[in-house]
């Protein structure tokens, strides 16, 4: 049996997590949990698996909770995080916390030598060649994206030096027949209306801009070793290949599937092992015709940003990740325009200045001074 900690519970990847947990509860069992500010499902699944400790964003909150739960320890904020990753006995912890909250976390983990199951894009985005310094890291890490578990799957087994290229997938989002000289009159209420896959609000921006793609692209290159120019994005709307790979003498391995996040979760929990989890199977005779359409960087820059930035060999993707991220906020909260989302991105990796990082520290510090200019820049009167 394995005892897991999920941080972001109360995520979609938390809540599939916990689901498969119940299916299988003689395989797995939760040591801790930890959550953001939706403390009503909490209290629910605190009550249905009774996890030893459990961690929130308030010190308020963990106040109240812990005279609820006397039999939860409670920890709170970015400490608390931590804190839950020092836990003796956990042998697998699932990944899903937004943003770089999540950095700190996996790599106490994986320098303590435990599994880490990682839905968080962020880790390897800001963070990918810090994490593959630490001993181990490629066979602990086991992604979680739908995409890397598909290269996952195809290349476990094969030769490194074999893989000749990886093809993530790419839906193409709300607005892949919207014409170009459309999208600047784009609401944040259109954005979030993702046509395959139901998300949180930032990683559903992210799909409309097409960052996410790029921001898959750069996870890939640190998850699996690869050059930049050995990962490429195709667009397909059905979202039934979630990923293919390439191999030296030709042959094109894809991994396939009902568009349902079940699926990489389980096996990323399960060590690589299968598990029956009731899901459907593809009825080809109803797909049809699978498309693929090749990405329109001049209409989805935000995509081509990162493509550039996987290309230098430098701290450029931690300036685009943190600057992408506070534009994403400006966005949703009404303060920019669609089309302003990749111009704050690309004014931010230009002009930043450019210093040496070393440690998780020194990407934590740069990506809240990034965060902090950027700001500052959009909410300054033209």
């Amino acid at each position: 049996m394995s005892s897991i900690a999920v941080f972001g519970s109360t995520g979609s990847i938390g809540t599939t997590t916990l689901s498969i947990v119940g299916k299988y509860p003689d395989l797995f069992r939760v040591r801790a949990l930890a959550a953001g500010r939706n403390i009503g499902l909490l209290r629910k699944q605190i009550k249905a698996f009774r996890p030893r400790y459990a961690s929130v964003i308030s010190e308020r909150d963990a106040v109240v909770l812990q005279r609820e739960f006397r039999g939860v320890e409670f920890f709170f904020g970015q400490e608390g995080l931590n804190a839950l990753s020092r836990l003796e006995g956990i042998d697998l912890m699932v990944m899903a916390i937004l943003g770089l909250a999540a950095l700190m976390p996996t790599y106490i983990g994986l320098r303590a030598g435990r599994r880490v199951a990682l839905a968080s894009k962020e880790v390897m985005v800001a963070g990918g060649r810090v994490i593959r310094e630490i001993r181990r890291s490629g066979e602990l890490l086991v992604p979680v994206d739908s995409e890397h578990s598909a290269v996952y799957q195809l290349i476990r087994g094969e030769t490194h030096n074999r893989v000749r290229r990886v093809i993530l997938t790419a839906s193409g989002g709300p607005f892949l027949d919207l014409p170009a000289r459309d999208l600047r009159r784009v609401t944040p209420r259109q954005a979030l209306r993702h046509p395959r896959w139901k998300m949180g609000r930032k990683i559903t921006i992210d799909s409309a801009t097409m960052m996410n793609k790029g921001l898959e692209m750069i996870e890939a290159r640190w998850l699996f070793d690869l050059r930049p120019e050995q990962i490429d994005v195709i667009i397909h709307p059905q979202s039934i290949i979630h990923s293919m790979v390439e191999f030296a003498d030709g042959a094109v391995l894809a991994q396939m599937g009902v568009p349902d996040m079940r699926l990489p979760v389980a096996y990323a929990m399960n060590a690589g092992k299968r598990l029956d989890l009731g899901m459907r199977g593809l009825d080809f005779g109803k797909v049809g015709a699978l498309n693929f359409i090749k990405p329109d960087m001049g209409k989805f820059r935000c995509l081509g940003i990162a493509m550039e930035v996987m290309r230098r060999d430098d701290s450029s993707s931690i300036v685009m990740n943190a600057a992408n991220d506070a534009a994403v906020e400006a966005f949703l909260k009404g303060t920019i325009g669609f089309t302003d989302i990749a111009k704050v991105v690309e004014y931010a990796v230009d002009r930043h200045y450019y210093k040496p990082v070393n440690s998780v520290d020194d990407i934590i510090a740069m990506d809240r001074e990034v965060k902090k200019y950027v700001r500052e820049r959009i909410d300054k009167p033209c």
